[in-house]
């Protein structure tokens, strides 16, 4: 596997609602890191193979867009920006 391909992507959900999506290489670490800054969610859903940074960082922009897309324009309640 090449070096730079160790991200993926993920969604956070509560239930059904998707609160939160990202990027991580380690999903452990960073669901718990969710948990300790107090995001409420039910599960982490991971939405994408291993994939290089930039490539990760892509999928989650276009998931985000379509997102807005389809919820007058908002990000899910944990994404601040249009970047996640």
């Amino acid at each position: 596997m090449p070096k730079n391909t160790k991200y993926i992507t993920y969604d956070l959900k509560d239930g059904k609602k998707i609160v939160y999506r990202g990027i991580t290489n380690n999903p452990e670490r960073r669901e718990k890191e969710h948990k300790d800054s107090g995001k409420k969610f039910t599960h982490m859903v991971i939405t994408s193979r291993t994939l290089s940074e930039k490539s990760a960082d892509k999928k989650e922009d276009k998931a985000l867009s379509t997102y807005r897309k389809y919820h007058r324009g908002k990000n899910p309640k944990y994404n601040k920006d249009n970047t996640g």
